[in-house]
């Protein structure tokens, strides 16, 4: 056994926190009382007048009996009061580690509390074991005072941690503790244990009082008690079913369950850890396998895991995966104990929901499914925008429980400042090694040596990232996730950092029949390195059970023959959209916004009368556009507006993932075939909540800013009179929408965006109003959507008229909005083209206007001000914007002028959304294509209108 090992499981089992230390000495008697401390934070906002909001610190004052502690200020109550308890055990001289046990030492440790655990001062003690001996001192016969050593492993903490330090293996093997427990029993004068099966009993007998107080309580309690759980079966191919447990008078609740495996009595019957909620008294129960040596052996045969592999064929892999210990044989999975809460029996049913919603918070999203109660809804979010859009636990804690689910250290998070220098030069070399470079050297030597320039300025404020790793319990590193993006908050970088890795899990969780060879490469390909042999090693008995079919993936649907929109014509893969009902109230859900809705989700056999409501939610709130619920929920709900609800289909996912989201009706489910069956989701759009952006410009502008910025554009096409348009970064459609509330020369629109979902809700828009004003507005005669990136060039959108990119390149990384810029005057050459993106020095205007959030991140208060906009890469101020426009133009025979809206530009600190209008000085435009150049068309048709066909 490694002594490193050892140490490491000692100190794991002695430390505790300051706080922990006081609550053993004082218990109730210590009280900690929390103080609000506000704190003013100094602007650091170019413009800034007003002091921002002050920042809430927090104080603790530790009373105890002998005195007072005060802790200093800090931003969490939690350090606060560790703060307090430290300061006191200091004074009280309490050290705040317990000394390191050698392995023998734990050997006399372990003897001596089993000699506490049967003496008869322990039982009038409120320790969970209490309630086992009541019932074995009620018995008759040769099992009078016989304890079971399963009961000693699941109800005492400290025989446990003892074990671990006598070798950290006996964590994970039930088998190993039993056998450490019998062999502490012979060490000992107070106690003796059988030759044969696993039972422990006093040496000497007790005093009648205690025996009478025992029997006074048991006759007290006696009931008649039926329960239900699961038989885990060790044949994988055999399936999971449900028992009865009768638990009637006096008989020992053990004994029943020693009966149902089969097993000679509770002497052979061993228990795993506890399942779940702490809280719980969810185990797993099964036979102690045949061991083939002398009893007095066995502890010399179990000494080392790699010496059981002669109960390999034995192994319950099922029940194993779901302990993280090694189960043998047939597996019973009960919620029944005694606690300390009460001394009588406690037990609850487990059902098929119950078990395989145990499978699935071993997932890497299922603990965000199950915490959202919605498990065929909710996916675990693409990205982390805002603790105050994220709902459910923070990728932090799903990242820490997942660790926790598999029986890993807990992650180790690094965070590291990035100075505001370094930021610039990163920026620098991602333009260097860029298009842009070899666009700029070009243009060089006919614009006399004018370049691209870098304003180094361009991120004043420190970011920080974070990497991450996981670790086995042995401190064996298995993943390694560098860290690839920076932040503006510390908090940021830690959740971003830990949904990188989730989603990473995700991904293999659905290829787990990944070879160790590409295993390494899956990594490298997010910036992650896997150690693959550590970490196949860590999840070998999950490779071991599942296939691809056990990952609860959401499957695509294959419904068809129906429409998914009466007009146009669009249907995303797999959805089918059907009855929409409710008049159009004019406000849908859009990209970042809040929407709140109600679901059902009902089993449907084709053909069959079965009709079973498995899942329901009467107010479920996402983040649209953050991939936050299933993508077919997400399609269907921004084609609604608030107060429509509509119908759609998919394919049944897994078997699995059914009867977990099943509940009451999972028992019924399990028995019947799921083939021709799909689900059908009946959902209703019930409030939307505006991004934040939006938020803030509403409450200080009327008209919002971005109707100001659409009447800004419409003006400009009007003065122009020209006949075709083409909307870069489009998105819904909102700037293409506004324009047939004008008369206009427009007889050609078009609208670029890569996001799919955005056109959907466009082309529904444009085709609406093109339908109503068809007679009514002759001038336009053809209008388009594209699918693709604005950074590349598309010919078919080549010498446009007009072209707008609207609050567009803030969405982008800055190398990527100055190669756009360079794209679009140098390929594409519009006449006229608007660009409108915020005014970083407006922002404190704008956030001391918005309405105040109590669900707001309390970190956003403090420190320097904020983005609108959690999906914004960058915000510049007018210095920045100006000299990229100015750089722009000049470069490609443009003249530029700059505007805006909201606000003054003639006072301080300017538009709040500012303008740039670069006009090409050259009226001629040479053709692109030649006889001899194929025509570039990278973009994608989603839809399209002719007039008059």
């Amino acid at each position: 056994m490694d002594a490193q090992q050892t140490t490491a499981a000692a100190a794991a089992a002695a430390a505790l926190t300051p706080k922990a230390l006081i609550h053993q000495k004082y218990g109730t008697k210590a009280c900690y009382r929390i103080e609000e401390v506000q704190q003013s934070v100094d602007s650091t906002c170019p413009g800034l007048v007003t002091p921002q909001q002050s920042r809430c610190l927090y104080r603790c004052y530790l009373s105890l009996p002998e005195f007072t502690t005060t802790s200093d200020t800090f931003p969490k109550k939690k350090d606060a009061e560790q703060s307090a308890a430290k300061m006191a055990i200091e004074k009280l001289g309490i050290q705040s580690t317990s000394k390191n046990l050698t392995p023998q030492e734990a050997w006399d440790e372990l003897a001596t509390r089993l000699s506490v655990l049967f003496s008869e001062e322990f039982l009038s003690s409120s320790h969970p074991l209490v309630g086992h001996f009541r019932v074995s001192l009620g018995r008759i016969g040769d099992h009078f005072g016989m304890i079971p050593v399963s009961a000693i492993v699941s109800c005492d903490v400290k025989v446990n941690n003892l074990c671990k330090v006598i070798n950290p293996n006996s964590d994970g093997d039930p088998l190993l503790v039993s056998s450490y427990i019998r062999k502490a029993a012979k060490m000992s004068d107070s106690v003796c244990s059988t030759d044969e099966g696993f039972l422990i009993r006093k040496s000497g007998s007790y005093s009648p009082n205690i025996l009478q107080k025992l029997m006074n309580h048991a006759l007290c309690t006696r009931c008649s008690v039926q329960i239900e759980a699961i038989h885990i079966p060790f044949r994988d191919e055999a399936q999971i079913d449900i028992v009865t447990l009768d638990f009637s008078d006096d008989q020992y609740y053990m004994d029943e369950i020693s009966q149902k495996l089969r097993s000679r009595d509770t002497s052979q019957i061993l228990v795993s850890r506890t399942l779940g909620k702490a809280s719980s008294e969810m185990k797993l129960y099964f036979s102690a396998p045949e061991i083939p040596a002398a009893p007095s052996d066995c502890v010399d045969v179990f000494s080392k895991a790699e010496q059981n592999d002669h109960l390999e064929p034995v192994l319950n892999k099922r029940a194993s995966y779901l302990s993280g210990q090694r189960i043998y044989g047939d597996a019973i999975l009960a919620n029944v104990g005694y606690t300390r809460k009460s001394s009588d029996l406690f037990y609850e049913d487990v059902s098929y929901c119950t078990y395989y919603r145990m499978l699935l918070s071993k997932v890497p999203d299922g603990h965000y499914k199950l915490f959202r109660e919605a498990i065929l809804a909710a996916e675990l979010p693409a990205v982390f925008t805002a603790r105050s859009n994220w709902k459910g636990p923070l990728p932090r804690d799903l990242l820490c429980t997942f660790c926790r689910q598999h029986w890993l250290s807990e992650p180790i998070f690094s965070v590291k400042m990035v100075d505001p220098s370094e930021s610039s030069c990163k920026l620098l070399e991602a333009c260097k090694s860029s298009k842009l470079l070899r666009l700029s050297e070009e243009i060089k030597k006919t614009n006399g040596g004018i370049g691209v320039t870098i304003d180094g300025d361009l991120g004043k404020s420190s970011t920080f990232t974070c990497e991450v790793k996981l670790l086995s319990r042995k401190q064996v590193l298995i993943l390694d996730s560098l860290s690839d993006a920076t932040y503006k908050k510390e908090s940021d970088a830690i959740q971003n950092a830990a949904l990188k890795v989730l989603t990473w899990l995700k991904k293999y969780f659905s290829q787990l029949d990944m070879s160790i060879e590409k295993l390494s490469s899956f990594g490298l390909a997010d910036n992650i390195v896997i150690y693959s042999a550590n970490f196949s090693k860590e999840f070998a008995t999950l490779l071991s059970i599942c296939g691809p079919e056990q990952n609860y993936p959401m499957r695509r649907c294959g419904a068809s023959g129906s429409n998914f929109l009466d007009q146009p014509h669009i249907k995303e893969k797999g959805t089918s959209l059907l009855k929409i009902e409710g008049p159009d109230s004019g406000v849908f859900p859009s990209h970042g916004s809040l929407t709140c809705i109600s679901y059902v989700v009902t089993l449907i056999r084709k053909e069959e009368p079965l009709k079973e409501v498995i899942e329901r939610n009467d107010e479920f709130e996402f983040e649209v556009g953050s991939g936050a619920v299933i993508n077919q929920l997400e399609v269907s709900a921004t084609q609604l507006s608030v107060n429509q609800s509509a119908q759609f289909t998919i394919e049944l996912p897994s078997r699995d993932l059914i009867l977990a989201a099943a509940a009451e009706s999972s028992k019924r489910l399990s028995h019947l075939s799921l083939n021709n069956c799909f689900l059908e989701y009946s959902i209703k759009v019930l409030r939307v909540t505006e991004p934040l952006e939006d938020r803030m410009e509403q409450a200080l502008f009327s008209p919002p800013l971005s109707k100001q910025r659409v009447e800004f554009a419409v003006r400009h096409i009007n003065a122009s009179h020209s006949t075709t348009l083409v909307d870069f970064g489009c998105g819904s459609g909102s700037l293409l929408d506004s324009l047939f509330e004008h008369s206009t020369t427009l007889e050609k629109i078009a609208g670029v965006d890569i996001s799919c979902k955005s056109l959907t809700r466009a082309a529904k828009l444009i085709h609406s109003k093109l339908s109503m004003k068809s007679v009514m507005e002759p001038n336009i005669r053809s209008a388009v959507l594209y699918d693709g990136s604005i950074m590349d060039f598309d010919s078919r959108l080549y010498g446009f008229g007009i072209g707008t990119c609207l609050e567009v390149i803030e969405h982008m990384e800055e190398d990527q909005a100055c190669l756009f810029g360079n794209v679009v005057l140098s390929s594409f050459c519009p006449e006229l083209l608007i660009v409108s993106t915020p005014n970083y020095e407006y922002n404190p205007i704008l956030q001391r206007s918005s309405l105040p959030n109590k669900e707001d991140d309390p970190e956003d208060k403090s420190g320097p001000c904020k983005f609108r906009n959690h999906d914004h890469k960058f915000e510049w101020t007018r210095q920045q914007f100006e000299q990229w426009s100015v750089d722009l133009a000049g470069r490609h025979n443009y003249s530029v002028e700059f505007s805006g809206v909201g606000g003054s530009g003639d006072v301080e600190p300017g538009f709040a959304s500012q303008i740039a209008v670069f006009r090409r000085r050259s009226l001629q435009l040479e053709k692109k294509s030649s006889t001899d150049e194929e025509p570039s068309h990278p973009y994608k048709v989603i839809w399209e209108w002719n007039k008059g066909s």
